[in-house]
């Protein structure tokens, strides 16, 4: 039904009581005002305003042009869902009374304009906007307002008739696709067949009766699919697009995205809407995004890019490829330099790199949003630095500025320029993000996630992106469009991942599901490619990568001074280093682990695998050999020939880290890992009974395979190995002690500094600590009269079993120190299986709502209607779990006895040396676990070691306390079971 002249949100709301349920009026503000000059919210609101919101709102009062609107809170979408899709008292009405507002506001500029007004209409966009920034996750409706009536206004009005029909066409397809729930595909083939039937290329050669037969056109399509006619009262419009963007907060794409990102499901969406301004009105209008600085780079210049004659989202949606933002500075030159002399005026106001949208309509410029721009790491570090540099941060600000997985793609593996130079180049497009990638082609999200489960690495080639693929470009090494520019969605998202991607390669012609042209070559699925994302190269093939120039400079094959990356790269570790509490050391088992170790800045070896030595060609068969043997004699001798072979790794370990402690674990695994298997074992012996050859080989065999059934263990995880093979065979940990102190003895001949640390694994019970310590502290003692040396070593264990942790205060009257062995006490404590839980982790951390009618699982996230039935389920269930505990510390389960064993051992041992060597050291969010719980110092991976030294910097300056401050803030538990040192002398043991 279409709208009387007159009609005006006052009027259509007495309508629309009618319809509603009236609810009594609510104290709670749910609506922001912003416009001329002021506005109701601010940036520090984004909370409640969510990030485009207070952006808005920060503009307005910083006297920049924004359009004026208005926000619904993030509260009102917390409210709506909670209350099954219905507003919460006083929401709508304050919607109306701010629509009324709005008009008043728009009236100073264009008498009699309204909401609605045939002659003159007001027409807005309703977008979303979340308190984190989620790039095309949820919904937003362009030209809302249009109707049969009010298109003819705006034609009136604008003396513009391709531009009117332009509009409506527009926001036909945007609304019934978004708000209707239609395939966007249908409105794009119609467009399509369109532009085929009358020879045009591009949408905007298009004329105004082109462009009216597609609105009626996708009127019809609008009634066959949905069997509703296309809404035409614009009220009614308004309600049905604020719902949609509520709604889009729990689409699949959102809630994907959320996932991936950590981003919480009860924060909710925010919803702006604000009166449009056009890009599509001619050659002096236009749309376009920049960043204040480059986000591949962080060359502090203005970056972006700018489509004439064009609306909002073809921009990021990559329809078209846009023009550099140069290009506006020769086109609509005012418009450039209002636009320059923003950038710089907000950039100087939020201290940081911006992403700003923008129109410019009939040549007068308007800001639509502004927010912390996406960057690569490699921009993300330059632009730190840098602007510690300009003074316009401090060196803490810059240190919190780099995320951890900033500092990860200083790492990336690049081309080999060798190899690469073999290739051909087969296209070129914009380089979106950096790194180099090789992988099998993938045309749809659905064969990404199917070739990665496979193994495979893919890369996802598309004509573009859009959020639906998300799924598809986290199981991606890579992404290649055809279309779309550096503000795309791909190259946003590959931002966001740190996956390589170059966009608008347009030398790319993707055909359907199975195979791709690029340039002059076909290629098929599953076939290889390569993508430069440094330059925007595109090769057909696998070319290898190698490493990356800070990795060269680790290595020793390119200069410091010849990398200015490095320069950077370096600079913020060393800020870093001078605010965290925590010591970095790295898990090294071999001499060249050790020297990258240090070259990322370890200080130390928290854990030396010493086990792993045994699995090189020379030494495995002598293990083999040791393990075959039947006594303790027989044993030695094996191990005699061991021992020197074991003491040159320490002594290459302990040159390398000369002055800093090494923390050198015993023997840790099964015997039979070194063993053949039993299976091969068993058809190898039942192949030469069948063939009747080696029958010497025959005996040997079964001799091993005898010895594999003696060692064989139901759980080998839980059974002889650690510290209780060093007790049933000493001579073990006699040899292993034996090299470890010789080999400090020779270094320190030299005029080495040698930190020894030993520590006993699998400690569960204090006798066991005790007299493994007996040995180790006879052979040591043995050792150094014969060197005539004195090294200073320490004695400790690997705590990993939970019961470790309840006895911590018996065991450190033996530990000189602890190191939590995260992986195995994540293990034990959960009763999972690292090898074998990552299905049912996996499993646990999706949501999966069931219905509780038919069981079914296929929930509507939305409307959390049952697909399968059609019951409504009025109850959602929570992730079992929010995170990989093996990936990242479970903080509640296993922190807390973590948390037991650091307060009962230093009750009994206050200079108790505590550390963690398990995986976890690496990890951010542990590290930060590590530093509020008092621990020295955290191991992990040597090429994890940088993002530890951040993400340790970042928990010391977050959390505002020094080292010694921290130690003395420890919280004290009533101790239930040890006592001080010294006093439990009498106590059983167990």
């Amino acid at each position: 039904m279409a709208l009387k002249k007159t009609k005006t949100p006052v009027k259509a709301a007495k309508r629309a009581v009618r319809t509603i349920k009236v609810t009594p009026k609510s104290t709670t503000k749910y609506v922001y005002f912003f416009g001329n000059g002021k506005a109701e919210g601010k940036s520090g609101l984004k909370e409640l305003l969510g990030g485009k919101g207070a952006g808005l709102a920060e503009m307005t009062n910083l006297g920049i042009p924004v359009p004026p609107g208005f926000t619904i809170s993030t509260t009102a979408c917390v409210e709506y869902t909670r209350r099954r899709r219905k507003y919460p008292p006083g929401l709508w009405d304050a919607v109306l009374k701010y629509m009324t507002r709005l008009e008043k506001t728009m009236q100073k500029v264009s008498p009699n304009i309204g909401f609605g007004n045939s002659s003159n209409p007001l027409l807005v966009s309703v977008r979303s906007g979340a308190r984190a920034s989620m790039p095309g996750m949820m919904d937003t409706v362009l030209n809302l307002g249009l109707n049969d009536q009010t298109v003819q206004g705006l034609i009136k009005k604008t003396d513009n008739e391709r531009f009117g029909y332009d509009a409506y066409r527009r926001f036909i397809a945007m609304f019934s696709t978004i708000v209707m729930g239609m395939k966007r595909e249908v409105f794009e083939e119609c467009l399509r067949a369109k532009k085929i039937s009358l020879r045009c290329t591009h949408d905007i050669d298009l004329d105004a009766c082109a462009l009216r037969e597609l609105i009626n056109e996708f009127k019809v399509l609008v009634h066959r699919h949905t069997d509703h006619d296309f809404p035409q009262d614009p009220i009614d419009q308004l309600r049905m697009g604020i719902n949609a963007v509520f709604e889009s907060w729990n689409g699949d794409r959102a809630i994907a995205y959320r996932r991936i990102y950590k981003i919480p499901d009860a924060w909710g969406t925010a919803v702006n809407v604000m009166a449009m301004v056009f890009g599509n009105m001619g050659d002096d209008s236009g749309t376009g995004v920049v960043f204040t600085r480059s986000p591949s780079s962080g060359e502090a210049t203005l970056f972006g890019e700018f489509l004439s004659n064009a609306q909002g989202e073809d921009v990021v949606a990559g329809v078209r490829t846009p023009q550099p933002i140069t290009k506006l500075e020769a086109t609509i030159p005012a418009a450039y330099k209002a636009l320059t002399k923003i950038h710089r005026k907000l950039e100087r106001h939020y201290r940081d790199m911006l992403d700003l949208e923008f129109t410019v309509q009939e040549g007068q410029l308007y800001m639509l949003q502004t927010r912390i721009g996406k960057r690569t790491g490699i921009a993300a570090v330059k632009i730190a630095v840098d602007m510690v540099k300009e003074r316009l941060i401090t060196k803490e600000e810059a240190v919190l500025r780099v995320e951890p997985e900033h500092i990860e793609q200083y790492l990336y593996p690049v081309f080999d320029p060798s190899t690469e130079a073999r290739y051909t180049k087969q296209g070129k497009g914009l380089p979106a993000g950096p790194g180099a990638a090789a992988g099998k082609i993938a045309l749809t999200p659905e064969q990404a996630i199917t070739m990665k489960a496979a193994g495979d690495r893919v890369i996802l080639v598309r004509m573009e992106t859009s959020p639906d693929d998300i799924h598809g470009m986290s199981a991606s090494s890579g992404f290649l469009t055809a279309r779309g520019g550096m503000t795309s969605h791909a190259a946003v998202v590959a931002r966001q991942m740190g996956k390589v991607c170059i966009a608008g390669c347009e030398a790319v012609e993707v055909n359907g599901d199975s195979s791709v042209r690029i340039g002059s070559v076909t290629l098929n699925r599953g076939d290889f490619i390569s993508i430069n994302g440094f330059d925007g190269s595109v090769y057909c093939g696998d070319i290898s990568v190698m490493a990356s120039e800070v990795v060269q400079v680790i290595q020793g094959t390119l200069k410091p001074e010849q990398s200015e990356r490095y320069q950077y790269f370096l600079k913020v570790l060393q800020w870093a280093d001078t605010f965290r509490a925590l010591d970095v050391r790295a898990n090294a088992d071999v001499p060249d682990q050790a020297v990258v170790a240090r070259g990322f800045g370890a200080q130390g070896i928290g854990l030396c695998r010493t086990e792993h030595m045994f699995f090189a060609e020379d030494r495995v068969e002598i293990m083999r050999d040791m393990i075959m043997a039947r006594t303790a004699a027989d044993r030695m001798k094996h191990l005699d020939n061991l021992l020197p072979l074991q003491k040159q790794d320490f002594i290459g370990l302990y040159k390398r880290m000369d002055g800093y402690p090494v923390t050198i674990r015993l023997f840790d695994p099964p015997l039979h890992e070194f063993l053949p298997k039993r299976e091969d074992l068993m058809v190898k012996i039942a192949k030469a009974e069948l063939t009747g050859k080696d029958s010497d080989g025959l005996a040997e065999t079964k001799r091993i395979l005898a010895r594999v059934e003696e060692l064989h263990e139901f759980n080998p995880m839980l059974g002889l190995r650690g510290c209780r093979l060093g007790i049933l065979m000493p001579e073990i940990t006699r040899m292993q002690v034996r090299a470890i102190i010789e080999a400090a003895c020779e270094v320190t001949k030299e005029g080495g500094k040698i930190f020894p640390e030993i520590m006993v694994p699998l400690i569960g019970i204090w006798g066991e600590m005790r007299a493994q310590k007996r040995v180790i502290q006879e052979v040591a003692s043995q050792v150094m009269a014969e060197y005539h040396r004195v090294i200073p070593y320490q004695v400790g264990t690997m705590i990993e079993l939970p019961r470790a942790t309840i006895m911590a205060g018996e065991i450190a009257e033996e530990a000189e120190f602890f190191s939590f062995g995260t992986n195995d006490l994540t293990q034990t404590t959960f009763g999972f299986s690292r090898d074998d839980a990552a299905k049912i982790i996996d499993f646990y951390m999706t949501i999966h709502d069931h219905c509780p009618r038919c069981q079914a699982m296929d929930i509507d996230q939305k409307t959390m209607l049952c697909r399968a039935c059609g019951f409504q389920i009025t109850e959602r269930l929570d992730n079992i779990l929010t995170g990989d505990p093996f990936t990242t510390l479970d903080q509640r389960g296993v922190g807390e006895l973590i948390q037991i064993a650091i307060e009962r051992g230093r009750a009994t041992r206050p200079d108790l040396k505590l550390g963690i060597c398990g995986e976890h050291g690496g990890d951010p969010s542990s590290v930060e676990f590590c530093h509020r719980a008092g621990l020295a110092y955290v191991s992990c991976s040597p090429y994890r070691v940088p993002v530890a030294r951040l993400a340790a910097a970042q928990a010391a300056i977050n959390h505002g306390i020094s080292s010694a401050a921290r130690q003395a803030s420890l919280p004290r538990r009533q101790m239930r079971t040890g006592k001080k040192r010294g006093k439990t002398a009498t106590r059983s043991r167990q």
